[in-house]
């Protein structure tokens, strides 16, 4: 369920950022990144969707979904606010749920984070 919920949330916002959006535009405008960090959000999001989907890839796409949510959550405290353009911090409010997601997922899959950065599995 945590890898649906956080592909999901990352997903549905495609459509906004590939289509350029009035509301994707100004975010990404305000950021002063608007349209390459547009696409290239997009992009990073498609690729940790399709990551967390697939079981052998969970783990580097929990770890992408946390880099790209962390910068979500800096861009919103830091310039954006927490409600943008009138959602009532809805857009942020995902931003924490993927991040949380992904974050638990990393929980659950720790032996195989730990094999990736080369610890073994204490008895």
């Amino acid at each position: 369920m945590l890898r649906i919920v956080a592909a999901v949330i990352m997903l549905q916002t495609l459509y906004f950022k590939f289509t350029a959006q009035p509301e994707s535009i100004y975010i990404f405008s305000t950021v002063g990144v608007e349209p390459w960090g547009r696409i290239l959000t997009g992009v990073a999001e498609l690729i940790a969707s399709v990551m967390l989907l697939t079981p052998r890839t969970v783990v580097f796409g929990a770890l992408l979904t946390i880099m790209i949510m962390a910068g979500a959550l800096a861009t919103h405290l830091l310039i954006l606010g927490i409600e943008v353009k009138g959602d009532h911090g809805q857009l942020f409010a995902y931003a924490c749920t993927a991040f949380g997601c992904a974050s638990l997922l990393l929980i659950l899959h720790k032996d195989r984070v730990a094999a990736l950065i080369g610890k073994t599995r204490s008895a």
